[in-house]
């Protein structure tokens, strides 16, 4: 059955989460090559692109609990992507040289990903709804 035809189409709680499961699987998928997460992707791109990053603001760069950012980042320096370093309270995430080497092929992967959801519903569309999710997300 399609979202529109359910008895909780307009539901916003129910046709988001319909939304992000589907675009869930999309993302899975595009992660794949490299058996991570999109989560766990997109965390170190930012840590990629910020070396030296700080957990709280990865936290509010993606939208996340500070536990949850320490969850992803102990898998990322179990799977060698990532160390951490602590002086005093300060704490900094760095990219290893295994992700460093595989920066160009995450972005790879968000564009192949991108370019994905962009087939089915059109790029200029894409672009217009993403910007109207963030501004909603923003009013909640």
């Amino acid at each position: 059955m399609k979202m529109s035809e359910s008895r909780f189409s307009q539901c916003l709680y129910f046709a988001s989460n319909a939304l992000a499961r589907k675009v869930e699987k999309l993302a899975i998928e595009s992660w794949k090559p490299f058996n991570l997460s999109p989560s766990h992707g997109y965390l170190l791109m930012a840590i990629l692109a910020e070396p030296g990053i700080q957990p709280g603001q990865l936290a509010q760069e993606m939208q996340l609990t500070p536990s949850t950012i320490t969850r992803l980042i102990e898998k990322l320096e179990e799977n060698k992507w990532v160390v951490r370093t602590t002086e005093g309270k300060i704490t900094n995430v760095y990219p290893t040289p295994k992700a460093k080497e595989h920066g160009p092929q995450f972005k790879a992967c968000v564009n192949e990903f991108y370019t994905r959801y962009s087939s089915i519903l059109g790029c200029r569309e894409v672009d217009g709804f993403v910007q109207q999710i963030g501004e909603v997300a923003d009013q909640l």
